[in-house]
C-alpha cells in the first residue's frame, strides 16, 4: 500500500490499449484513475451546444465526467481533438490534473502529455501505442457494440486526422516522454499487455 503521493502517467494515441492499462494498474495495486481524454471530451461536448471552448474549460465540473455514453460519440471525439489543440484551454484544465496526480495513495493519469507536461516527474511513465489499423479495428468493434453506425474506413480516417492534429499542435503535442517506457500493443493480448505494465509499475513501487 502506497501512503505518499505515487504517479503513474499513460500517453499514447487512442485505442492503443492506455485506458484498459491504466484502469487495470489503478484497479490492481488501489490507485485512483482519472482518464483525463474525458476533460477534453467534456468540454468538447459543450462547444457542440455553441459554449466557447475556453468558457467551456473554465466551468467545467468532476460531474461533467460522469456520462461515459455521451462522452464516447465519434462527434464528441473530434471537438475533442479540437478543443485539445487550444493553449488556454489546456492551461485551464492543468492545476485539476495536477491535483488529481498528487493525492496520497497513488494516482494513475492516462492522457496525451501526462509524461511530458502534466507530470514530468510522475515515479512511472508508459507510452502504450499500437499500429494504425489495430487501432481502427478496435475503435470500429468498440462503436458498432455502442450502435454506432461507422465504416472500419472511417475510423480508420478519424483516427490519423486525429493523430496528425494531436502530434502537431503545438501545446503539448502527443509524443513519449524521452524516459517513458514503450508498451506496443498491436501484437498483443490485453492480458499481456496488462501484466507488462503492472509489473513495470511492481517494479518502481519496490525500488521506492
Amino acid at each position: 500500500m502506497i501512503n505518499r503521493a505515487f504517479t503513474v502517467a499513460i500517453d499514447g494515441p487512442a485505442a492503443a490499449g492506455k485506458g484498459t492499462v491504466s484502469r487495470a494498474i489503478a484497479a490492481h495495486f488501489g490507485f485512483a484513475h482519472l482518464d483525463t481524454g474525458l476533460l477534453y471530451r467534456a468540454t468538447g461536448l459543450r462547444t457542440l451546444d455553441g459554449t466557447e471552448a475556453v468558457e467551456a474549460a473554465r466551468a467545467l465540473r468532476a460531474s461533467d465526467l460522469d456520462d461515459d455514453d455521451a462522452l464516447r460519440t465519434p462527434d464528441v471525439a473530434q471537438a475533442a481533438s479540437r478543443v485539445a489543440a487550444l493553449p488556454d484551454v489546456r492551461a485551464a484544465l492543468v492545476d485539476f490534473q495536477r491535483a488529481f496526480a498528487r493525492r496520497g495513495g497513488g494516482a494513475v493519469l492516462d492522457g496525451r502529455d501526462i509524461g511530458t507536461v502534466i507530470c514530468p516527474d510522475a515515479d512511472v511513465k508508459l507510452y502504450v501505442t499500437a499500429s494504425d489499423e489495430v487501432r481502427a479495428e478496435r475503435r470500429h468493434r468498440e462503436l458498432c457494440g455502442k450502435g454506432h453506425e461507422v465504416t472500419r474506413e472511417q475510423v480508420l480516417a478519424d483516427l490519423r486526422s486525429r493523430d496528425e492534429r494531436d502530434s502537431a499542435r503545438a501545446a503539448a503535442p502527443l509524443k513519449p516522454a524521452p524516459d517513458a517506457i514503450q508498451l506496443d500493443t498491436s501484437e498483443m493480448s490485453i492480458e499481456d499487455a496488462v501484466a507488462a505494465a503492472i509489473a513495470e509499475v511492481a517494479q518502481r513501487i519496490d525500488s521506492a
